[in-house]
C-alpha cells in the first residue's frame, strides 16, 4: 500500500474507533448521565477531527521510537501500532487489558511498541527527553517525541523539558495538538504568545507552525525534524492547527464556543479533504475506499467485541501490582 493511502487508512481506523468508542461509553448514561455508568466507567476524551496530528507524525517512526502521549491519548496508540484488543479491554477495566484494566483510557503503556500516555497534563515531556537521552547515550539512532495540547505548553515542565534537550541535544521532538481549547480556555485568552512554536527560538531550536490540519504538511515537517533528530542535530519543536470535534470530555456541554463553531471545524473534516485528494490523484480508487472502510470497521469491531468478553478485575486483584 503506498504512503498516502496507508496515512489514509490509519486516519479512517481512528475515526472509526473514535466514533464507536463514543456510541459505547453512552450505553447506560441515559437518561441520567453518569460517568460512572455503563460498561466503560470513568472520563472519556475522544480525538476525532485530530487524527492528521498523530498519523503524519508517527507514521515516520520505528517500533523503538519512543511516544509518550496527554490524557486524549487514542489517535497517537493507534497511530504507533498499539495493540488494538488490548488497548480497548483496558479501556473497558478489563483483566485482559494493557494493564490488567487498573489504567484505564488515559493510562495506556505498550511497551512492545514503546508507546504511553499520562492524564497528568504536561506529563508527557520529561520521559520524553529521558528516552532521547538514553539513546543518545547507547548510540542509538532512535527517537522520542512527546505530544501535548497547546494548554500543556504553559506549563513548567514544557519549558523545563524544552531547555534540556536543547542544552543537551536530545534526540526528541516536541509536538503541540493545537486545538483552539485547553478544556474550555480559549488560546487567546490563557496564552501570552500567538503561537507556540515561536517559543523554540527562546531554546535555540526550530520551531514549526502547520496550519490547516493537514496530513500531508504535517508529515513533511515531522520527517524533517525527526530526521534532524536522528541526526544528533538535537530536537524540535512541531505546532499543529487542529480541531476536535466532540467535547473536551464525553458529556462536555461545550458551552464555551461559539454558535456554529463547530460546523465550521466539521466541513473542514481532514479525512474526506485528503481522500479526496488521493481520489484527484488516482491514488485512491472508490472500490478500495470501500474495502479500508470495512476492514477498519471489522477491525475496531473486533476489539470491541475483544473487550466485552473479558473478564473483569476479582476484588482480590486491587492488591496485585501494587508496590509498597
Amino acid at each position: 500500500m503506498d504512503a498516502p493511502v496507508e496515512m489514509y487508512r490509519m486516519m479512517c481506523l481512528i475515526r472509526q474507533y473514535e466514533n464507536r468508542m463514543a456510541e459505547v461509553y453512552a450505553e447506560g448514561k441515559s437518561p441520567l448521565f453518569s460517568i460512572a455508568a455503563g460498561p466503560v466507567p470513568g472520563e472519556m476524551h475522544l480525538a476525532a477531527g485530530q487524527e492528521p496530528v498523530a498519523v503524519g507524525v508517527i507514521h515516520h517512526l520505528r517500533e523503538e521510537d519512543v511516544v509518550t502521549a496527554p490524557h486524549r491519548p487514542h489517535h497517537f496508540a493507534i497511530a504507533k501500532h498499539v495493540d488494538l484488543r488490548r488497548m480497548t479491554a483496558e479501556i473497558f477495566g478489563r483483566t485482559d487489558g494493557l494493564s490488567h484494566g487498573k489504567g484505564g483510557h488515559m493510562h495506556l503503556f505498550d511497551p512492545r511498541v514503546h508507546f504511553s500516555c499520562s492524564g497528568i497534563v504536561g506529563a508527557s515531556f520529561p520521559p520524553a527527553v529521558g528516552a532521547a537521552l538514553a539513546f543518545r547515550h547507547r548510540g542509538q539512532d532512535h527517537v522520542a517525541v512527546a505530544f501535548a495540547g497547546e494548554g500543556a505548553a504553559n506549563q513548567g515542565t514544557f519549558h523545563e523539558s524544552l531547555n534540556l534537550a536543547a542544552t543537551w541535544k536530545a534526540p526528541v521532538i516536541f509536538v503541540i495538538e493545537d486545538n483552539h481549547y485547553a478544556i474550555s480556555v480559549a488560546k487567546d485568552t490563557s496564552t501570552a504568545i500567538a503561537k507556540n512554536s515561536d517559543r523554540a527560538g527562546a531554546y535555540g531550536i526550530p520551531g514549526v507552525f502547520i496550519r490547516g490540519n493537514d496530513v500531508l504538511a504535517i508529515s513533511e515537517a515531522a520527517s524533517e525534524a525527526i530526521a534532524r533528530a536522528r541526526a544528533g542535530k538535537g530536537p524540535s519543536l512541531l505546532e499543529i492547527e487542529t480541531t476536535r470535534f466532540f467535547g473536551h470530555f464525553q458529556g462536555d456541554a461545550e458551552a464555551y464556543l461559539h454558535p456554529g463553531e463547530k460546523d465550521t471545524w466539521r466541513a473542514l473534516d481532514p479525512i474526506p479533504r485528503f481522500r479526496d485528494s488521493l481520489f484527484a490523484q488516482r491514488l485512491l480508487t472508490a472500490d478500495q475506499d470501500v474495502a479500508i472502510q470495512q476492514e477498519v470497521a471489522e477491525l475496531v469491531e473486533d476489539a470491541i467485541a475483544f473487550a466485552r468478553e473479558s473478564p473483569e478485575p476479582q476484588p482480590a486483584d486491587a492488591l496485585t501490582d501494587v508496590f509498597a
